[in-house]
Parts: structure tokens; sequence; C-alpha cells
């Protein structure tokens, strides 16, 4: 018979979170799970061809590297790869990262998914429901185990709705209306953005060139919250957030049974600012399904589908876009 260990190391698995506040990596077993974490705060480039590989090997080689020597798992068989933007730009992670990971590291056999699908596999498991993944950006996703629904992810420039960019962009509109003089104005926000970030007629400078705009937006956020028990204008803004999260919830939960659905991500912290107005809507707008606490994160939801695909049990469904897995002899 062969010893836990032994079948432990024939199944070495590698989970990538790669998101729009940066980069996380677990190395672990199938048998065990993660054994080791990194993370780097760097977010992965996207450019002309889409979210970049090359710039995602650059980080995520060392990481690897570093966690081979903690762990001793030297060539992980299985990886995954959870990446924010895969859906509509991951043509070149497709194309080039399953061997990318193979020369690099050995990797017989790689799943690339969206940032949501991870997220539901770590918060829900391999079980028919409704997530909301809602960080620096938001998509909502659901499944009945024979195919994916889908709905915002656009990212901070065209969606994202009610997430912590989306938050943050609106108080900083606030605030600059305030500096203007328009109406819909916040004073205390205006008092925050120049704590913050200094001169309000500085902020296009400040956050227009940057590759990490959404991560910026995002950290105001937080001082949104701060201000929503104070002023209608940020109470305004996390009201109309919940709204978003509920409707994108409501558009991909299964219409049937009582489904679970979970909200996962960082936003969550923002408080009972969000989160009264969110139990609200949820009420509302998705009366059947039943409110769940999350399992895990996207890291944890990459480690679990690392494990049952290592050892062939992959039961969430594969569709090419927001779940490919491409193996190699």
């Amino acid at each position: 018979m062969t010893a836990p260990a032994d079948r432990d190391r024939g199944h070495g698995i590698l989970a990538v979170d790669s998101g729009g506040s940066g980069l996380r990596v677990a190395l672990g077993t199938a048998g065990r799970g993660a054994l080791a974490e990194r993370s780097s705060r760097v977010p992965v480039r996207t450019g002309e061809r889409g979210v970049d590989p090359g710039h995602l090997m650059d980080q995520l080689v060392p990481m690897v590297r570093g966690l081979t020597a903690e762990t001793g798992i030297a060539a992980p068989t299985t990886a995954v790869v959870g990446a924010a933007g895969l859906s509509s730009l991951g043509d070149a992670l497709r194309a080039e990262l399953p061997d990318a990971l193979a020369r690099e590291f050995g990797v017989r056999t790689t799943a690339l998914a969206a940032d949501a699908v991870t997220a539901y596999a770590g918060a829900l498991g391999a079980r028919a429901g409704a997530v909301v993944a809602a960080g620096t950006g938001l998509i909502a996703i659901g499944t009945d185990l024979t195919g994916w629904h889908r709905a915002d992810g656009w990212g901070h420039l065209l969606g994202d709705c009610g997430s912590g960019a989306w938050i943050g962009r609106a108080g900083l509109e606030a605030a600059l209306r305030a500096y203007d003089g328009r109406p819909g104005g916040s004073a205390r926000l205006l008092a925050c953005v120049e704590e913050r970030f200094g001169p309000p007629a500085g902020l296009p400078g400040l956050l227009y060139p940057r590759p990490d705009r959404a991560a910026v937006l995002a950290s105001f956020a937080p001082e949104v919250a701060a201000c929503a028990g104070h002023d209608p204008v940020a109470a305004g803004i996390l009201r109309a957030a919940a709204r978003h999260i509920a409707e994108s919830a409501a558009a991909v939960c299964p219409p049937d049974g009582k489904p679970p659905f979970a909200l996962t991500g960082g936003l969550a912290k923002l408080g009972d600012s969000l989160l009264v107005p969110l139990a609200g809507e949820l009420v509302t707008r998705l009366p059947h399904a039943r409110r769940v606490s999350a399992e895990g994160d996207p890291l944890h939801g990459a480690v679990r589908i690392a494990a049952d695909l290592a050892e062939g049990r992959l039961a969430l469904p594969a569709d090419g876009v927001l779940l490919s897995v491409v193996s190699r002899a």
C-alpha cells in the first residue's frame, strides 16, 4: 500500500489568485491542501494583449521557488490560476501560460479560471448556488453545475458596479463636486481627499497614468464608509452599491429550490454602512436564496479546484472561457 506521504508527493498542486490588488500563491498537495503561501501587492499588468502572461510569470517564478524551498514540493503536477479579467482579457494567458508553467515547474495539468470561479469554489465548493466576489472589482457568478452564469465583472471603466473601485470613484466624484461647488458634493469627502491625496486638482495626474488605478480608487472606499454615518452623500453611495450588488446576485442565482448565496471578498470589511442596506436589497431581489457565509477566499478556491483536478473529481463545469483545463503529456 502506498503511504499517504508518498501519495501526496505525486500530487503536488500550485494555486494562484491574481486580482486587482496583487498576486497570491499557494503550494501544497492534493491530500493536505495548501502548505505555504506567498503574496505580492503588485497587480499583473493588462496591456494590448490582455492580461500579460510574461508579467505574471516574472512575479510567479521567484515566489514559487521560495515556496519550493519552504515545502519541499519541487514539481507540482497540477496548477490552477484564477485571474481577474480572464473571461474577456485572457486570450494570451490561455495561449501561453500552460506551456510556461510546464517549462518552469513541470506542471502537467493547468486550469485557468476567472477569479469569480475561484471565488465561487472558495465560498461554496462544488454545489449549485451563487456568489458575488466583491473587492477592488465585482463579479457575480452562479451555476447549476451544468454551466456558469455571470453578471458584471466588466472592469472599473465599464462596470464592476458596487465594487471597492466603484465606491471609491463615486466618493472622489462627490468630493470634486464639492470642490467645484456643484450639486451632490460632500464636504466631508472633500476633506478626506485633501488629507489623503493633497490638492484635489492634482487627482487626475495621480490616477490616470497609473496601471493600478482600480486599486487606488478602491483604497478610498473605506473613507466613504467611514463618512456614511454622518454624511448623506456617502450613505447614498453605499446604498447604491448595495443595490448594484443585489442586482448582480439576482441575475445569476439559480431560480429553482433554495440555492445558497455568499458574498466574498474584501468589500464586506466596510461594515454595516454597506451590509445593512445590502441585507434589505437581498431580501427584496433574492427572496428564494439562502444567505450563507463564505467558506474560504479565492486562493482557497484555487486550492480546492487544483486538488479536485489532481484527483480526477472536478465537479464544477468547464466551459473554455470561465474555466478551462489543459493537460500536457
